[in-house]
């Protein structure tokens, strides 16, 4: 089995399990056509019905260019998508991550608030707990996210792909193992009633009590490798910041920001760079000053920034807080058009503490300071 055969049937086999007569979502760019060709392949082999959906780079200027006001407020077609599919694959495979830099912030956040039923539609469940779309994210190694990394093709491809164990004879195997060491930290969470995060300029309490902890190790995020809750949404208090990486959010890179909160609210916040883009998107809606998420990183083979959230918030060691939306499986509650992930890196003399107890990284998992 080559390379793209194993990535393929990671993600659905293991990712998003696909079986015979699922009408499967593909969303793609033509850059990732290797392994698009063959996930469309291997549907169709497992009895299912796969559909492409093929995005080119000059789209999204486009839109916000000249799209009207009645234009962005439809989604007709992306609902159709999200209530027929059964399994969604995506795969981002951006060869320009500037192309909107220079779109207005507020056409961004409003494009938001038009697609968050099509995003709670696919995330929700069933009146069983089953999910109404079994979904999985991903990522093809392109130039241009090589570049955001710095890093030539050649070095981010084997860093993708190490990251998802795709280089090792059985991936699904590993995953699993990985899944197992993150129980321990899932079950700590589930214990406690209070996180407090210790590092520079930071200083931040969350309530966690009686929310539940996700043991994230592959299923829809590929990679993954961290455990997240939502916090009490009026129980986050202190100041927390974010100058260890460089945020990035629908496009947007936002420099050493600074978060003040009181009862579970942004009261004040700064930013280095493109401050108005971070003010703009917290005024969203009346959700997207508060916290939807906090998640503890701990893949071993991410350690290093790359300006692309589903690396940057697995990075073992690390820490991240998401401005908006919680998840239903966390039993959060607040609602928002967006969930931007900020991460706080806890390697250098930061602390998790979790009911007073601190907790520090070692290199290879979270142990007891």
């Amino acid at each position: 089995m080559d390379l793209m055969e194993r990535y393929a049937s990671l993600l659905i086999d293991y990712s998003a399990p696909v079986a015979s007569g699922d009408r499967v979502l593909i969303r793609g760019t033509p850059v990732a056509e290797p392994l698009l060709r063959e996930l469309y392949a291997a549907v169709l082999r497992r009895g299912a019905e796969p559909v492409l959906r093929i995005a080119f780079g000059w789209q999204g200027p486009l839109y916000y260019e000249h799209a009207s006001d009645d234009v962005m407020a439809r989604s007709v077609f992306e609902m159709f998508d999200a209530e027929h599919a059964d399994v969604l694959v995506h795969v981002a495979s951006e060869t320009n991550t500037k192309s909107l830099s220079g779109v207005d912030p507020g056409r961004v956040s409003a494009r938001s608030k038009v697609l968050q039923p099509v995003s709670e539609r696919i995330m929700g469940r069933n009146p069983d707990g089953s999910e109404k779309v079994r979904w999985t994210s991903t990522l093809y190694p392109t130039d241009a996210y090589a570049q955001d990394a710095e890093m030539s093709l050649p070095e981010f491809e084997r860093f993708v792909y190490a990251s998802m164990f795709l280089e090792r004879e059985d991936p699904m195997r590993a995953w699993k193992e990985l899944e197992a060491t993150q129980q321990s930290l899932a079950d700590l969470l589930n214990r406690s009633s209070e996180v407090r995060i210790l590092g520079k300029d930071t200083d931040l309490t969350l309530g966690v009590s009686g929310r539940n902890a996700i043991n994230s190790a592959g299923t829809h995020n590929m990679p993954s490798g961290e455990v997240f809750t939502a916090p009490l949404e009026d129980a986050v208090d202190g100041i927390i910041r974010f100058s260890e990486f460089p945020q990035v959010y629908q496009a947007r890179e936002v420099a050493d920001v600074t978060l003040k909160f009181s009862a579970g609210k942004v009261i004040d916040a700064s930013a280095a760079k493109n401050e108005e883009f971070l003010i703009a998107m917290l005024d969203t809606d009346s959700g997207s000053r508060t916290l939807g998420e906090l998640g503890i990183g701990t893949n071993p083979g991410i350690q290093r920034s790359t300006k692309r959230i589903l690396f940057d918030e697995k990075i073992g060691g690390s820490a991240h807080f998401a401005l908006g939306r919680a998840y239903d499986e966390n039993g959060g509650l607040n609602k928002s058009a967006i969930h931007w992930d900020l991460i706080k890196d806890l390697r250098e003399g930061g602390r998790i503490a979790f009911d007073g107890v601190p907790y520090a990284w070692d290199g290879e998992r979270w142990t007891q300071a």
